[in-house]
């Protein structure tokens, strides 16, 4: 008997790993990461932690004006190439003063943000 339970424990064991492993490589070969696509910078809900579903995604280079955006908040910068985003207290990308790097993410308080740039490296 003990070997029956021991053989189960076994198998349900492998089954779990063989569905983690399924299930992170499906979100690694796109290159997203916490829902955010490659090659864009993401903003998540205020307090959703950890990040699982981005309520804005941007794509170009250049400032972004925020609107509503309170308390903290993750912010993940899923560009490549080096590429920076910068979180700014004034509109139009004015007095930027966190930078962040590709592939790096911020837990940040927005409320005295109001732009956010994508820059090339």
């Amino acid at each position: 008997m003990r070997r029956i339970m021991h053989a189960a424990a076994a198998l349900a064991l492998a089954a779990a790993a063989l569905t983690t492993l399924a299930t992170g490589s499906a979100g690694a070969a796109d290159g997203s990461w916490a829902g955010c696509p490659y090659g864009a910078v993401c903003i998540y809900p205020q307090g959703q932690n950890p990040a699982a579903t981005p309520s804005d995604v941007f794509w170009s280079y250049d400032a972004h004006n925020l609107s509503g955006q309170y308390g903290s908040h993750w912010v993940l910068n899923n560009q490549s190439g080096g590429a920076h985003a910068r979180l700014c207290r004034g509109s139009g990308g004015a007095d930027c003063v966190y930078d962040i790097a590709a592939q790096n993410g911020v837990w940040y308080d927005l409320g005295p943000i109001n732009s956010i740039t994508l820059d090339r490296p």
